[in-house]
């Protein structure tokens, strides 16, 4: 029997561990473990072709998960030490006591996160959610955004069905009819394009009030304890950023880069080169500003942490805000990165 959506739900909420108490247990015998999701990123062919652990002299088991809020259950187990994750989870994972300091800011609001709606759902503009069924993996930036849409549009959850389940069972779910829309990154959205449209980018709901980016983290105690280890893997990120800013032909549907982007996380070469044009790319001297990750409580990304963890505790997603998010961000390893 094929699952249901509300059973989908029940399982998700399930799976995502709650971060009451931590034992965090770091790298043991030289190995890091690095979580990373399918978003197609420059950096990604790294994790491919062995250059993050040339570059950090270390050996690194990369581990593939399905959301932010998955690699934060696995921070806080202590069975990884260094993750990819969005800004909303994020917020949650540090208002309810995880302590990890976010040393790259991979993505700001793009074209890269989409809420699409089916064709024929009768869905023409974000009013038309009411009533709808919606889906976007729980505690994901997608997720917020999804929530923030509904209040901007000054609907809540129960005005429209908004079910929070991993991205493989909304493609799952939306294959077979049971979605009228859901927000999504690829490689979902490009499935879920097939027979849908984009209604607002992620860099639109930014621009409405909700604006979230996506980073690299790694536990308080592994950042203090191996700044070596973390200046390598962000200069490596930083190298293939400036390789696809720089020259766009390596990066085509025919490249090898997108052949290896393909292979590692899915779908096409075609697919991985279209989704990298719509990646919002932040250069590393514009993320070691005020604008981003300096400054401490002043820092942008810091602000958009506890303006995402007000809204998440106002939708009585968490239930603490903290005085200050300052703290769970920092320039020091993306300054002078080569």
């Amino acid at each position: 029997m094929k699952p249901t959506l509300p059973t989908l739900l029940s399982a998700a909420l399930a799976a995502v561990v709650p971060f009451a108490a931590f034992t965090i247990a770091e790298a043991a015998s030289g190995k890091v473990v690095v979580g990373y999701q399918t978003d197609a990123l420059p950096s990604s062919v790294a994790i491919a072709n062995g250059d993050f652990a040339k570059a950090t002299g270390t050996e690194i088991d990369f581990r593939k998960f399905n959301s932010g809020a998955e690699i934060f259950a696995a921070i806080a187990s202590g069975d990884v030490q260094v993750g990819y994750v969005g800004s909303s989870p994020f917020a949650a994972a540090v208002s309810r006591g995880l302590d990890v300091k976010a040393f790259h800011l991979a993505t700001i609001s793009g074209t890269d996160e989409a809420l699409v709606v089916r064709n024929g759902s009768g869905i023409e503009k974000p009013s038309d959610l009411k009533g709808k069924k919606l889906a976007a993996a729980p505690v994901s930036t997608d997720h917020y955004q999804l929530l923030a849409v509904l209040k901007q549009e000054k609907l809540t959850e129960r005005d429209a069905q908004v079910f929070a389940i991993p991205q493989p069972d909304i493609v799952a779910a939306w294959n077979r009819g049971d979605l009228d829309g859901a927000f999504v990154w690829d490689p979902a959205l490009t499935e879920l394009k097939k027979t849908g449209k984009v209604l607002l980018t992620s860099r639109e709901v930014a621009d409405r009030g909700a604006p979230t980016f996506s980073a690299w983290v790694a536990t308080a105690a592994f950042a203090k304890d191996n700044p070596a280890f973390l200046k390598g893997f962000a200069g490596t990120i930083e190298r293939y950023s400036a390789s696809f800013r720089n020259d766009k032909a390596a990066w085509g549907p025919d490249s090898e880069n997108a052949k290896t982007l393909a292979k590692l996380l899915g779908g096409t070469p075609s697919d991985q080169a279209s989704a990298l044009t719509n990646l919002s790319l932040v250069p590393a001297e514009v993320q070691a500003s005020t604008a981003w990750l300096a400054g401490g409580e002043g820092s942008g990304a810091g602000k958009i942490l506890k303006d995402t963890a007000e809204f998440l505790k106002e939708q009585k997603k968490i239930t603490t805000v903290l005085p200050s998010y300052g703290g769970f961000v920092t320039a020091d390893y993306v300054k002078d990165v080569r």
